[in-house]
């Protein structure tokens, strides 16, 4: 049984940094692209990050480039968002998702398994 199971998250104020977590389970990954995507409040879920599982290829949507940073933990079959400077509008629930590799990793509709999500809430 594929598993996502995701930690981290809280309350953080503006400028501060979060780290959130992956841990993959029940298959291979190794030709799968991991993701990150955020859902805020009466919105649709958005894509934020995503790293190619072999070769470690990443990827971000331009509003968290510089600030957020995509990684991956192959012993530990984990994946991780870092989250610096943060800012109110990066409020949300976070969830991380795994695509096939050669399905676009920014539509949400192409992924098979998706995690149980996290709050992130960042206070100005």
């Amino acid at each position: 049984q594929v598993q996502l199971v995701q930690s981290g998250g809280g309350l953080v104020q503006a400028g501060g940094s979060l780290r959130l977590s992956c841990a993959a389970s029940g298959r291979t990954f190794s030709s799968y692209t991991m993701s990150w995507f955020r859902q805020a409040p009466g919105k649709e879920r958005e894509f934020v990050a995503a790293i190619r599982w072999s070769g470690g290829n990443t990827y971000y949507t331009d509003s968290v480039k510089g600030r957020f940073t995509i990684s991956r933990d192959s012993a530990e079959n984990t994946v991780y968002l870092q989250m610096n400077t943060l800012k109110p509008e990066d409020t949300a629930v976070y969830y991380c998702g795994a695509v096939y590799r050669f399905r676009d990793y920014t539509i949400r509709e192409n992924y098979a398994y998706w995690g149980q999500g996290t709050q992130v809430t960042v206070s100005s």
